[in-house]
């Protein structure tokens, strides 16, 4: 069965898709992919293929185990058939080129998300997945909050009352403590943004709160601005008291985090290091090291 997280296009997916060759090796036909990732020109997809190259060569796998060069015949409107340039890839090029393709292509995100899921061995290292978490977290923070925000002018909240407002979660979530108490608490200097400072466990904690408290600003319809912060600080103490409920750390117990800046500069001068098992390392030519031990004499 075809799972629901598989991208998919005119009934075929992304699993659907893949082919065996002499060497016993799972493989994919770029032409094949090329619809499924949202290109309708070849000459673009081949841009990101050879992008996806470029970053197999810095992850230190050898880019001839993943992406091989070869022609595919296709039909034309007389009936007859031509060549064109084709790759044969092995899953790990398709997870590159998922990462190297065009952000802005729903069909690009879908896949994203697709092999962050099921690619396999091809982590990178801890501090850098931890990395990308938190700044993923931090960037969703964010939008929540412009989110919240509307929602709370929406609700009656004055502009001159967003302060009071947004201090309302924090003070349900954290035991009484507004955003400024919250940083002297945790040694936070008073110019920096508090969500900045937050870990990945206290972003999602802080995300969970915004993204219900908008939600129940607009299911019940709330029009009173004091109405609207009471409801702010409630769904803060509902997070909390789950936190309580599960034995999870409370959000001001949580040391501070390195300020996100500095997670932004690391990741951007990293370069990541994808090391693959023996099997996936071989790519198109399969299993090396059992081939080798099956052509002995």
């Amino acid at each position: 069965m075809v799972s629901v997280n598989t991208p998919a296009i005119g009934g075929q997916s992304f699993e659907e898709l893949k082919q065996t060759n002499k060497h016993g090796a799972e493989y994919w036909s770029a032409r094949d992919l090329q619809p499924l990732l949202g290109y309708s020109q070849w000459r673009r997809f081949e841009d990101a293929i050879n992008r996806a190259i470029t970053s197999c060569e810095q992850s230190g796998n050898n880019p001839q185990n993943h992406f091989a060069g070869a022609g595919k015949m296709v039909g034309l409107g007389s009936g007859s058939e031509r060549k064109v340039e084709d790759f044969h890839l092995s899953r790990f090029a398709c997870y590159l080129i998922a990462q190297n393709g065009d952000p802005r292509k729903p069909e690009i995100a879908h896949a994203q998300k697709y092999f962050a899921i099921q690619a396999r061995k091809q982590e990178l290292s801890e501090q850098l997945a931890a990395d990308q978490e938190r700044l993923e977290l931090r960037k969703q923070t964010s939008e929540e909050f412009k989110a919240l925000s509307g929602a709370a002018r929406q609700a009656g909240v004055q502009d001159k009352m967003f302060g009071v407002f947004h201090d309302a979660g924090y003070k349900g979530l954290y035991g009484g403590l507004g955003g400024d108490a919250i940083k002297s608490r945790k040694n936070i200097p008073a110019k920096e943004q508090l969500l900045d400072r937050m870990n990945a466990t206290e972003l999602a904690a802080n995300q969970f709160r915004m993204t219900q408290t908008r939600d129940k600003l607009a299911r019940e319809r709330i029009s009173n601005q004091q109405q609207a912060i009471n409801t702010h600080e409630q769904v803060g103490k509902e997070v909390r008291a789950a936190i309580e409920r599960i034995g999870g750390t409370l959000p001001e117990h949580i040391p501070p985090a390195e300020h996100i800046k500095e997670v932004e500069k690391r990741l951007k001068g990293a370069v990541p290091k994808l090391e693959l098992a023996e099997k996936d390392a071989g790519g198109l030519l399969g299993d090396t090291k059992n081939n080798e031990k099956t052509d002995k004499p």
